[in-house]
């Protein structure tokens, strides 16, 4: 019988987790674990010796020899063939975050619940979400929330703050398959496709009754430019797809050419005006 494999220590989540070739969509991907990330930090980003990765990620130096050689084969297979790289997976034991903010004290038998949060509002992208409110739910009722800021905290990186925070439970609108990953990797349930108040949510899911769709996920990579909000998924669940620039146009002005019928992305289609590029679903 094979031997389990030993969690390998990671000093911090990967902050990107997405990498894609400019201007082309729908290829391949190659997935590279966590741990063979933490190989190539260490050794070629902060130029360790193999025994100094190895004490770091609390393996042998063989086991070190191993993962890097098969991060370098994936590397080269997106470099060289054009392929999207994910970082996702692996048997890993990650490292805490250290959060620069007082998080209120969790009761011993508390769920504490995270809401992807925007004015009251469930946030639409869990990528982009810039605060979290906490909920700590006892016996089916809420007894504290509390506001707290991601103070720029990565996207790659979401996980491991409410993971830090204590968080048990994550209800979001639209997240993407790396963010889903992440949340797994850090053992928070996940609750996507969730929209209205965020107080309301949280206190539908502590009794029982949240409406939500475990389906919902963002149409596009995670990794956008500032120009994008996803909150905005234009009445099919997704985005189209984007540049990492966003929106061509930005949010208010792509959907002034939705709902106009200057740009279909209801159906998939761009009329005639906008077959030369200039449609924002096109790029």
């Amino acid at each position: 019988m094979a031997r389990p494999v030993k969690c390998r220590r990671i000093g911090q989540m990967p902050v990107y987790r997405a990498f894609s070739p400019e201007e082309v969509s729908d290829v391949p991907s190659v997935q590279m674990t966590v741990d063979e990330y933490e190989t190539i930090k260490l050794l070629d980003g902060d130029g360790l010796t193999q025994e100094e990765c190895a004490s770091r990620m609390c393996v042998s130096r063989p086991t070190v020899t191993a993962i890097y050689d098969s991060a370098r084969k994936k590397l080269a297979d997106a470099l060289v063939n054009g392929k999207q790289l994910l970082i996702v997976g692996g048997c890993c034991a990650y490292a805490p975050m250290e959060l620069q903010q007082n998080i209120m004290e969790k009761g011993r038998n508390n769920m504490r619940i995270a809401v992807a949060y925007e004015n009251g509002e469930v946030f639409g992208h869990f990528g982009r979400t810039e605060q979290f409110k906490l909920y700590d739910v006892e016996a089916g009722k809420i007894v504290q929330e509390q506001i707290v800021d991601t103070n720029g905290v990565s996207h790659g990186a979401l996980a491991g703050f409410l993971k830090a925070a204590e968080a048990d439970v994550l209800l979001c609108g639209g997240i993407g398959m790396v963010g889903r990953a992440a949340l797994e990797e850090v053992g928070i349930r996940l609750y996507p496709g969730v929209q209205g108040s965020a107080d309301e949510a949280a206190k539908a899911f502590a009794e029982g009754r949240l409406v939500y769709d475990p389906d919902a996920r963002c149409g596009h990579h995670e990794h956008h430019g500032e120009g994008h909000g996803c909150g905005h998924h234009h009445h099919e669940g997704d985005c189209g797809r984007h540049r990492e620039g966003g929106h061509r146009f930005g949010d208010e002005e792509c959907d002034r050419r939705r709902v106009e019928g200057e740009c279909a992305r209801d159906n998939g289609a761009c009329d005639d005006r906008h077959k030369s590029g200039e449609c924002c679903r096109s790029k």
